[in-house]
């Protein structure tokens, strides 16, 4: 049995570990608000991006001159899987679960025969995923440096992409990243953005036309490379928010789980205490009897 002194360390351990975790939960909930907002206020641009270019890339999707952003190499067999997760820990599932994603979509993969490569935004997916896929990373970039995501970061990722995609080196390209939806629900999310998937529209939707200066051959070229910096923008916002929310309910459990410990600790150190005081009286009072 331990010592009442070893109790009482272990009591005092288990408080500062308490007022570390309430502490990181307090940072993560100041922090989420802005990364909170600067998510929810990119959605409305990539999707209002992603609307216009499926408007004109609707009658240039099928036609010989399509962008291959748009039309593909016309090959499958190549996957590029861009990666994006946090740089720490202590978030609970979040990291994990986009790993999970994304290891389940290259195992899916390679059971068809397709080659696998792996581009990793992030420390700790890029940790998780070089046990099982070293040599099939091709790329990494850590942005532990960064102290505000800026829409510069996306554009040099969607740089390095679109320089392999060029190259040859892959033929479809999907990025992998965690939705925020609330401080208690991440969503892991997989989106193809090379070649851009053009959805249908819905069914008794009115589509409506436009007229573009320049025509829609000339626009193209220029809009889809901006629109892959513009996604993979959004998936870092997405996953910023996604990561203190993640962060924070994580933190607050671990004060929950300290305060609970301190109290069955605290309630052996009383009842050992007392225990050991009730001996010393039965020795003192059997001593007095003796004599």
């Amino acid at each position: 049995m331990a010592s009442l002194k070893d109790m009482r360390v272990r009591i005092a351990s288990t408080k500062a570990t308490q007022k570390i975790t309430k502490a990181m939960q307090m940072v993560a909930a100041s922090k989420l608000r802005r990364a909170q907002s600067a998510a929810e206020a990119a959605r409305p641009y990539a999707e209002k991006m992603e609307a216009v270019i499926a408007n004109i890339a609707s009658a240039a999707a099928g036609s010989p001159g399509a962008p291959p952003l748009l039309a593909g190499t016309g090959r499958d067999q190549v996957h590029l899987l861009l990666v994006c997760t946090g740089e720490r820990g202590l978030s609970g599932a979040f990291n994990s679960s986009i790993v999970r994603l994304a290891r389940e979509r290259a195992q899916a993969l390679m059971n068809q025969g397709k080659e696998v490569k792996f581009f990793c935004v992030g420390r700790k997916g890029y940790e998780q995923l070089r046990r099982q896929y070293e040599k099939q990373i091709v790329e990494h970039m850590d942005l532990r440096s960064v102290r505000q995501l800026a829409f510069s970061h996306a554009d040099d990722i969607a740089k390095k992409v679109l320089a392999r995609f060029e190259a040859g080196e892959f033929d479809v390209c999907t990025l992998f990243y965690s939705r925020f939806r609330s401080v208690i629900a991440q969503i892991p999310t997989a989106q193809q953005i090379i070649p851009l998937v053009i959805e249908a529209p819905a069914a008794g939707a009115t589509a409506t036309a436009y007229e573009y200066e320049p025509e829609e051959d000339e626009i193209l070229p220029r809009l889809l490379p901006r629109n892959l910096a513009v996604q993979v923008f959004r998936a870092l916002l997405e996953n910023n928010a996604s990561f203190y929310g993640a962060q924070m309910t994580a933190m607050d459990n671990a004060t929950r789980n300290a305060g609970e410990m301190i109290r069955k600790q605290t309630l052996i150190y009383n009842r050992t205490r007392q225990a050991m005081i009730t001996k010393e009286l039965i020795e003192i009072i059997s001593g007095a009897e003796a004599v």
